[in-house]
């Protein structure tokens, strides 16, 4: 019997750049926590963010945010993960050196960026709609530092996969480089990932893994769908995410109809 369901935002719930529910995702997940069914929002998304998203149901579900970095449940904090900062400073003025990457620092009550880029900006100011705090010099924000991640706008995944695998080099000794999307990378602190951080809440909840569903399109997913009894990865992931999964599925909204007629 399935107790409790997660699920990554976008290229999982929200489809194509979409940055709304569909009003049957929001009638779904509604019925699933009437039903007693747990529903937890899995993202590389900050917390207000991700209740933006969910703002009709905002209270009925739980929060994994910034790739595991902060888990919450109710309104309370279950768990949280920060970077050392002197791994941030080094990982930023690496990232520095280059000028095709935008960045972006997480703190658990806002995030960061530059004012280089217009479309960036605007991305994440009026598309995302995320807390946000545009200042000169990112390399000079105060910790603690929950996530650093970047994203290249215009040449898309192929410079993405190449500057990954410099980054891994660089910094994965240390600290998790991971894709989260088809135009961001994430440093994640070591040790954080959904899958932790859903591990949890299991035990705050008294679920057992087998009695948990996850949904996931990329490699910042792979811990979360491990780590569950039923696991679907999107017919549109990453390479090799299906791997990792039970099943494939082309749409989350048709599995949570399908779970709720059980």
């Amino acid at each position: 019997m399935i107790k409790l369901v997660a699920s990554d935002l976008d290229g999982t719930l929200l489809q194509d750049g979409a940055q709304e529910l569909t009003p049957r995702a929001i009638d779904l997940i509604h019925q699933l926590t009437q039903k007693g069914i747990y529903f937890v929002a899995a993202s590389g998304r900050q917390y207000d963010n991700e209740r933006r998203v969910f703002r009709a149901i905002k209270d009925e579900i739980s929060y994994i945010a910034e790739n595991g970095s902060v888990c919450i449940h109710q309104g309370q904090v279950i768990s949280r993960s920060t970077i050392n900062p002197g791994l941030c400073t080094r990982i930023l003025e690496e990232i520095k050196k280059e000028n095709n990457f935008e960045v972006v620092v997480s703190r658990e009550d806002t995030c960061f960026i530059e004012n280089n880029d217009p479309e960036f900006v605007n991305h994440i100011v009026n598309v995302m709609h995320n807390t946000t705090q545009i200042i000169d010099d990112i390399r000079k924000v105060d910790g603690p530092i929950l996530k650093i991640a970047i994203c290249n706008m215009t040449d898309g995944p192929h410079i993405i996969d190449k500057y990954l695998h410099h980054l891994q080099t660089l910094f994965g000794d240390e600290i998790k480089v991971v894709t989260s999307g088809n135009i961001w990378i994430d440093f994640i602190a070591p040790g954080t990932n959904k899958g932790a951080a859903l591990s949890g809440l299991l035990k705050l909840l008294k679920i057992k893994p087998e009695e948990c569903m996850a949904f996931g399109d990329q490699y910042n997913d792979v811990e979360m769908l491990q780590y569950v009894g039923t696991s679907y990865a999107m017919s549109n992931a990453a390479p090799g995410i299906s791997y990792y999964s039970t099943y494939v599925t082309d749409s989350v909204e048709d599995v949570l109809e399908d779970l709720l007629r059980l």
